[in-house]
């Protein structure tokens, strides 16, 4: 589905134009186009490679989808794949951001994303200054809005974290904490790959060897890199509390299963004295002396129930019980 198609000059936004008179506004001097597509068909795409002469490898990735963060290169043109992360309810959405640039023409297609990018539009047109550097400048602001679309799912996440932190201490949760700790670990990871990969290819826009189309957009894209480096480590620092406090649930559980163990200790030694008495003197024989006792059951008794509160003062005082 077509969502904008407008022409721009010296900065300025010229008309919204169908987008059968594109090839006439491309060709003017200064000038570029600006397409956005939504979950564009097969042919939608192959109509804008005719009219912008995208390179054909590009659009192949672009009308299969699912495509690892990356921006390349094709002649005087290029191509970057972002992967747009979104939170829906406790769950991460993702979607993609295909982006075609050529020197007088910028088309981007979103899938499988419910944002839009009105508002990188509206920023643009405010900044006429910025917009003279052409298809190059938006190139910028649509990855600038999608790494800043990351910040909230990571603020997220931290919150997440501190929130399962504040159960490890409690009883009976050892499960349940596991069971969240992984579930973070896994949306930890989808946000990895949606960030690494993007770092890796930005890098490539602020230094070395520039394409021509960005030269004069350095600063610009470092900035970008400078978000996704700060990102990153945000990531690698989640990730590492999150181990520490996997291995404190799980020694959690450990100590847990000690304290169990030390109870059926003390209750099973404070049942094996009568046990042990009541067994001496139930073999029946005859020759016992305190058969012959008048008080030997209630002494046999108390010496059963004085050995037992000894033994459950004791384990009381050890914190065995």
């Amino acid at each position: 589905m077509l969502v904008n198609c407008v022409a721009y000059q010296d900065g300025r936004k010229l008309a919204d134009i169908p987008k059968e008179e594109i090839g006439k506004y491309v060709k003017r001097p200064d000038c570029f186009v600006w397409v956005a597509l939504l979950e564009p068909s097969p042919a939608e795409l192959q109509e804008m490679r005719e009219e912008f002469e995208l390179h054909e490898l590009a659009v192949e990735d672009a009308s299969h989808g699912h495509q690892r963060p990356k921006i390349e290169e094709y002649g005087n043109s290029m191509f970057a794949v972002l992967q747009a992360v979104e939170l829906k309810g406790d769950d991460l959405q993702l979607g993609e951001i295909e982006i075609f640039v050529g020197p007088n023409y910028i088309l981007s297609v979103r899938l499988h994303s419910e944002r839009g990018f009105q508002g990188v539009r509206t920023r643009c047109e405010r900044e006429p200054q910025l917009l003279k550097h052409g298809a190059a400048f938006v190139l910028y602001a649509l990855m600038d809005a999608v790494v800043d679309r990351y910040f909230p799912v990571l603020d997220a996440l931290e919150s997440k974290l501190e929130q399962i932190e504040e159960q490890i201490f409690k009883k009976n949760t050892a499960r349940s904490n596991i069971q969240a700790l992984y579930g973070l670990k896994q949306k930890l990871m989808t946000l990895k790959h949606a960030v690494d990969p993007l770092m890796e290819a930005t890098g490539k826009l602020t230094g070395g060897r520039v394409p021509q189309l960005c030269a004069g957009m350095r600063e610009y894209f470092r900035d970008v890199f400078d978000h996704l480096q700060r990102i990153h480590a945000t990531i690698e620092g989640i990730r590492d509390m999150q181990t520490t406090a996997i291995q404190v649930n799980l020694g959690m559980i450990n100590l847990n299963e000690t304290e169990v163990t030390k109870k059926l200790a003390g209750w099973a030694a404070i049942i094996a004295v009568p046990t042990l008495i009541a067994g001496i003197y139930g073999m029946n024989f005859k020759s016992m002396p305190e058969y012959d006792l008048p008080y030997a059951y209630p002494i046999c008794i108390a010496v059963m129930l004085a050995l037992d509160i000894a033994l459950y003062l004791w384990f009381k005082k050890i914190k065995w019980l």
